[in-house]
């Protein structure tokens, strides 16, 4: 027992480690602040119907009305029964947020390296190296949440399948099921993708080394076992994958059966995103330097370049006031590459790439060439649009590729693979000492192109680099050239100082090294140095773009919207209806409307595809008939500063009965016809066989005697058979319709809008919201905690069995 404890000792202390930098990094936590997270902001907005039903019933609703019209809550933090996994995900996330993740980004690479036989000290090391990493701090200062609980597993998943492969099948079968288990957890499949895609490289990488080892008995046996870990994780969250394959397909990252813009001209038909989706965050071919010299490009669209700069100055001579100038200066627009925003610059680190450098003349075989091979990938996939031959190949040909936008996140890969080379290059140098010469060697190799490089720079910036940037002509413009050439003098000097900040970390990293081969330095000595170094090189950074100052009180964060005087004014009205806001801070805060109203609006990455359409071709150009029978009783407008509530008397209500329902062809036609359409007396669908006429009579009445969001109940009364249109979003994965309590069809009508035929008398008709896919991934999530929970109970009587005998 006490060597078993002296065992854990060293990691135990390096945990506790991880938790004091996780809490001195975010310290504002400990004061019980939060940090403000734009995203996160525009979640709590769509999130706080469905969390203010949960709170008030004690249920879930996977449907929220209060936002697009309506539409699944299974992206917008669903909870699900059964959901154990997520139950440890949340165990591990004890550390207030945002420490949590920092927290799982050092404790998941330590875990990698340790499955890759690094001394604790030097796995340590790394995790620095990868938690600090400037993009990863940057995506919590942002409120990618969900991204970074993602890339935090990532590392995990790969531990465990690399223990199998290196035949320690229990333990990592289980670590690979339990990990992959929790990185679906995160509901971030862009990122999981992209870990699937490192994946293949290593498999294409171990799967060489056991052909040429023959191995390959070895090697399918492993794939086999994976194979079942996978299948296990992905039954642990059979609820939320199966819920989401299935909203998909009916999101903007499914295929649309329009074929025009809403211009009229031909639209791209795909079964994903647009090409220039996909491609409108494309990283530059020369922001790849950004990895190595953090404002090689400028850093971000909005930089703080102080009182001392030319931009200052040319703000003065425009005639500002000192406080006006200093103020403008905090947001200069200093990025000068091709991306439409770039919040701060993808920095790796001086210290660690050069440790990378320095690992490609000392490590061999196939790790090298899977870390390699990654790196590359990585890097070549992020240009995108700049690199259109590979990116094309990857878009029309490697399945669901085109359903994930903004490309340059791929580099979340390269940000993983770096530092396991580095760390692993150090490992070999301390593991080595016959070869001297040769580490001398690979030493000034590696000086010769880091160092030389920024040398280059520093010699020849004025004629390698413009400095120009994208919206240079519009500044030009407003302001006069003169104010142009000032941005770009402090870009020049933003350029110069990280460049020498660079080589001067390079030069200490190469003299560190040196030291310990000339066996002045220790190995502790070293790792020492090296992490004073890269906390030095990369917090530093980190603390340019996410600082104290993002940190606000709990509750400004946890209610970020308070009511207008328009707000208190509509929420008075008790009745079912929608509100459009208008109103500026409703256009650049669009969740807001959404926190106390079932808006027509919203903020989500994936709504539903037709209601995304329904926006584009009416709603953007206030087409009236359209507003009305979506029952957009008020609309927020602004007039000289002043946000009041307009009252739209002609909105068709909750549901009416139509005298003509039209058939036509083609969602084409379908979604154009709504341009004229009299939706209060006429609709038009492609889901009925032939046009249909109703007679009207005027006393017929179909009212909303209650509502919820996954229930609504109608009171109907008419004297003749009628066909009714209801002003709620047809989604038939889940919403059911029932006529005195039997179940009926309901169809699609107005292109997004749900349409029943009702027959003459009194009938009582509701909607319920009673999908499928939850009753059966809960019971395949079941299912598969067993399975695991059986397998992991196994895993441990066979070690102590084995370890006995």
């Amino acid at each position: 027992m006490s060597f078993s404890l002296k065992r854990l000792l060293p990691h135990i202390l390096v945990l506790i480690g991880f938790v004091i930098l996780s809490l001195a990094y975010f310290s504002p936590v400990l004061q019980g602040k939060k940090i403000f997270q734009s995203d996160i902001m525009h979640y709590i907005g769509m999130a706080q119907q469905q969390k203010e039903f949960a709170k008030k019933t004690g249920e879930q609703t996977y449907w929220t009305n209060s936002a697009f019209g309506g539409m699944p809550t299974y992206q917008l933090g669903a909870k699900y029964p059964h959901n154990y996994i997520k139950k440890l995900d949340l165990s591990l996330r004890f550390l207030p947020r945002p420490a949590d993740y920092l927290f799982l980004y050092f404790l998941g690479f330590y875990i990698l390296l340790l499955s890759l036989k690094v001394d604790y000290k030097l796995a340590a090391l790394g995790s620095l190296a990868f938690g600090f990493s400037t993009y990863l701090i940057i995506i919590l200062g942002v409120g990618h949440n969900s991204k970074a609980h993602a890339i935090a597993y990532m590392p995990m998943v790969l531990a465990g399948i690399i223990l199998t492969f290196r035949k320690k099948y229990i333990l990592g079968v289980l670590l690979t099921a339990v990990a992959l288990g929790l990185e679906l957890v995160a509901n971030h499949y862009q990122m999981t993708y992209y870990l699937l895609l490192l994946v293949i490289v290593l498999g294409i990488a171990y799967l060489i080394d056991a052909y040429q080892q023959k191995q390959l008995p070895h090697f399918f046996k492993s794939l086999g076992l994976l194979s079942v870990a996978a299948l296990i994780a992905v039954g642990l969250n059979a609820t939320n994958i199966m819920a989401t394959q299935e909203y998909v397909k009916e999101s903007t990252r499914g295929k649309s059966e329009l074929t025009i813009n809403s211009d009229g001209s031909p639209k791209d038909v795909t079964s994903g995103l647009s090409r220039d989706y996909i491609t409108e965050y494309s990283y530059g071919l020369l922001e790849t330097f950004n990895l190595y010299i953090p404002k090689f490009m400028g850093g971000g669209n909005y930089e703080d370049v102080g009182k001392d700069s030319e931009t200052y100055k040319a703000y003065i001579n425009l005639g500002a006031s000192p406080i006006e100038a200093l103020e403008a200066s905090r947001n200069a627009p200093m990025y000068w590459g091709d991306q439409p925003i770039v919040e701060a610059p993808a920095y790796v680190g001086a210290v660690i790439i050069f440790l990378f450098v320095l690992a490609l003349f000392l490590v061999h075989g196939r790790l090298k060439w899977w870390l390699v091979g990654g790196t590359v990938l990585s890097l070549l996939l992020s240009y995108g649009k700049n690199f259109g031959v590979l990116t094309d190949f990857f878009i029309d040909y490697v399945p669901l590729y085109n359903k994930f936008r903004a490309v340059s996140s791929v580099q979340v890969i390269l940000e993983l693979c770096i530092p396991v080379l580095g760390i692993i290059g150090l490992m070999k140098l301390f593991n080595n000492h016959q070869n001297k010469e040769q580490h001398i060697k690979a030493l000034k190799y590696s000086v010769a192109i880091t160092a030389g490089l920024c040398i280059l720079f520093l010699l020849f910036k004025s004629s390698l680099f413009d400095f120009g940037g994208l919206r240079d002509d519009r500044y030009a413009q407003a302001y006069g050239q003169p104010f142009v050439d000032a941005l770009i003098k402090d870009r020049k000097a933003f350029f110069t100082s990280d460049t020498i900040r660079t080589l001067i970390l390079v030069l200490f990293s190469a003299g560190t090294i040196y030291l310990f081969l000339k066996e002045k330095l220790k190995e502790t000595i070293v790792v020492v140095v090296f992490a004073i170094l890269l906390l030095f090189d990369l917090v530093t950074v980190d603390k340019r773009y996410v600082n104290n100052d993002d940190f606000i009180s709990a509750i400004k964060v946890d209610k970020p919207y308070q009511p207008s005087a328009a707000d208190k004014e509509i929420l008075r009205d008790k009745s079912h209806y929608r509100v459009f806001d208008m109103s500026s801070e409703g256009q650049s805060r669009p969740g807001r409307a959404a926190y106390f109203h079932n808006s027509l609006m919203g903020y989500h990455a994936a709504k539903l595809g037709r209601y995304n359409e329904l926006i584009e071709f009416h709603v953007y150009d206030n087409n009236m008939n359209v507003l009305n029978m979506l029952n957009t009783k008020y609309i927020i407008v602004e007039d000289q500063g002043k946000v009041f509530p307009y009252t739209n008397t002609e909105a068709n209500g909750n549901a009416w009965f139509v005298s003509e329902v039209n058939r036509l062809d083609s969602a084409n036609a379908e979604i154009k016809a709504l341009d004229s359409l009299d939706t209060k007396t006429k609709a038009v669908s492609t889901m009925i066989d032939k046009s249909k006429q109703f007679q009207l009579d005027s006393t017929a009445a179909i009212d909303l005697k209650e509502f919820k969001p996954n229930y609504l109940r109608y009171q109907s009364n008419n004297t003749q058979d009628g066909f009714a249109v209801f002003s709620e979003i047809y989604y038939s994965k889940g919403w059911n319709a029932y006529i005195d309590e039997a179940k009926v069809p309901h169809l699609r009508v107005n292109y997004v809008l749900r349409g029943l035929a009702i027959p003459k008398g009194k009938h009582t008709i509701e909607f319920r919201f009673e999908p499928e896919v939850v009753a059966t991934g809960s019971r395949v999530a079941l299912a598969s905690s067993a399975i695991l929970g059986i397998l992991i109970l196994l895993g441990i009587f066979y070690h102590f069995k084995h370890k006995k005998a």
